[in-house]
């Protein structure tokens, strides 16, 4: 039996490529676990998080042409007290996978930062490691 639309957590995906937004979007919904929205602009990210109240936010490091980067998205969502508190994982084209896998994996102000193209089971893996497994 599917789950009520209540049970799914929230995911909101961030990035200023349509594509990657759209990618993530079908593949999350598809595991019938997430509810997914996406948005390709900061401002909007903001809003979108107030609105939507999103259990984890997948945040996109490097957005050229947008009103603010994946940086000043996380400190506008540190300065909001209902907000503050959200799970952020990052993806970046602006390393190599090997870089962001060495060790205990590179970070952004704690926060684990994956490498695009981003595969799949390493994005569920850091959703499951914040949100815990679905059912």
């Amino acid at each position: 039996m599917p789950e009520s639309k209540t049970s799914k957590k929230r995911i909101l995906v961030v990035d200023d490529s349509p594509s990657i937004t759209e990618f993530l979007k079908v593949k999350l919904e598809a595991t019938g676990a997430y509810e997914v929205r996406t948005e390709q602009r900061g401002d909007a990210a903001l809003q979108a998080a107030r609105l939507f109240a999103p259990h984890l936010i997948l945040l996109d490091i490097m957005m050229p042409g947008t009103d603010m980067d994946g940086g000043d998205v996380l400190a506008a969502l540190r300065e909001d007290p209902r907000l503050a508190s959200i799970p952020i994982v990052f993806l970046t084209a602006t390393v190599k996978k090997e870089e962001t896998q060495r060790d205990s994996g590179m970070t952004i102000s704690g926060w684990p930062v994956l490498a695009k193209p981003v595969n799949m089971q390493e994005v569920l893996a850091h959703i499951e490691k914040f949100l815990g497994k679905p059912g």
